[in-house]
């Protein structure tokens, strides 16, 4: 398979937070969610990819082109979508298509503006009277005027209502109908990453925690959950996150350290927000015992 975005060994320090050889990369034609708690570093990981935030170390490839030597050639064929609009807005849509159509080569005013009906857009309104979903399909609508083959989202789906989030997924699903082209969404929303994506990045503390499709990410982990008496001291030391409380105990467990378990304990398929809160509650354990052990 073809990867229309690769990331090998990428490293970026500032005071207070470093993303640490981060890697990964999206076949051509695929739904990547990239997903982690906030601070993890999924914005700083996009500002690279868009060479907005310039690398330590490591190599971005775009199209099999290089993101710093490269950026102008890839921007002409990238959109992307943030949580704020980045358009003058006090400008309507008819303006703004104006002043972008001389920056893309493959601009196409015919299909901005049946996108911009399709998507129930006022043309004659100021983007900044939007509401944060129309904002949204707004950008998006631009992404495809210019016939982006690889859409990046930062946080697309925060701060929408249910029926916005479901409209902006359907018109991402259909894009990737188009097997050349890719979609790369970070979110702290998992039910959106579930509902649409095929491949999955956690983020973790600026380290890359898992990658690969989702149904492997689903299938490799589970909830473990019962009396802890009942936990043999050797299993207890594979969990992810234990956490004990008055009667009982849960945790996450990878599915291929399940055999041999005792009846009496239950388990069941992790989803990728348990997955995410285990992680966090990892590190908090781990944290307090590095705490008491000095």
């Amino acid at each position: 398979m073809e990867n229309i975005l690769e990331i090998n060994g990428l490293c970026k320090a500032y005071e207070d937070f470093a993303l640490k050889d981060i890697n990964f990369s999206l076949p051509k034609g695929f739904i990547m969610g990239f997903v982690g708690e906030n601070g993890s570093g999924k914005t700083t990981t996009i500002r690279a990819i868009l060479n907005m935030a310039r690398i330590d170390s490591g190599k971005i490839s775009v199209f099999g082109m290089d993101s710093v030597k490269d950026t102008i050639a890839i921007k002409e064929r990238l959109g992307v979508v943030f949580d704020s609009l980045y358009l003058a807005e006090h400008l309507n849509a008819r303006q703004i298509e104006q002043q972008l159509k001389p920056f893309y080569k493959g601009w196409d005013s015919q299909e901005f503006f049946n996108r911009i009906k399709e998507f129930d857009l006022p043309d004659n309104k100021k983007i900044g009277d939007f509401s944060k979903g129309m904002k949204m399909k707004f950008m998006v609508a631009i992404a495809l005027s210019h016939k982006a083959e690889l859409i990046i989202l930062d946080e697309p789906t925060s701060g929408l209502d249910p029926v916005a989030r479901d409209e902006l997924l359907d018109i991402l699903a259909e894009y990737i109908e188009d097997e050349n082209r890719g979609v790369l969404f970070s979110t702290h929303i998992t039910a959106d990453v579930e509902r649409i994506a095929d491949y999955v990045t956690i983020l973790h503390n600026g380290k890359v925690w898992y990658t690969g499709t989702k149904d492997e990410l689903t299938e490799n982990y589970a909830v473990i959950k019962g009396a802890e008496e009942d936990l043999p001291a050797a299993l207890k030391e594979k969990l992810i996150g234990f956490h004990a409380y008055r009667n009982g105990f849960d945790a996450l467990i990878r599915t291929n350290d399940l055999a041999g378990i005792p009846d009496s304990l239950e388990y069941e398929k992790a989803s990728i927000d348990e997955i995410l809160i285990y992680i966090a509650k990892e590190d908090k354990y781990e944290r307090h015992s590095q705490h008491h052990a000095v």
